[in-house]
């Protein structure tokens, strides 16, 4: 499933308002993003075309199964890359910054590669 990483780093934000406070709005990720309400508003859009995501007559936003699946995979990514970084001794700010820009173009092979060996180093 290819999708566009600006789309990935928008169902990721969704994710995470939806774990913060329990619903999602367009606002909650503009500001999450540091992008404005009319950048999420075309974005909002193309997800809903892609059926990525629903949105009720009120605007909350509602994570498709096939749009939750792409951003808990992301999340993953994201979560497991920022620790491994840590670990190697990588501030917590860069590790984040940096692991954002690395969950989207490690290919799976590599990923996979990397969780076993950090839940080797971890058993150690």
């Amino acid at each position: 499933m290819k999708i566009q990483k600006a789309s990935e780093d928008y169902l990721e934000a969704m994710l995470m308002m939806r774990e913060k406070h329990g619903y999602i709005r367009s606002v909650d990720i503009a500001e999450q993003l540091g992008v404005t309400k009319p950048s999420v508003s075309y974005a909002t859009k193309r997800l809903r075309e892609n059926g990525y995501i629903t949105m009720d007559k009120d605007g909350l936003i509602t994570l498709t199964e096939k749009g939750m699946e792409i951003a808990e995979r992301i999340y993953q990514r994201h979560q497991m890359l920022t620790a491994f970084l840590i670990r190697l001794g990588v501030d917590e700010q860069t590790a984040r910054e940096d692991a954002c820009k690395l969950e989207h173009d490690i290919s799976q092979k590599s990923f996979d590669a990397l969780c076993a060996h950090a839940q080797g180093t971890n058993e150690q």
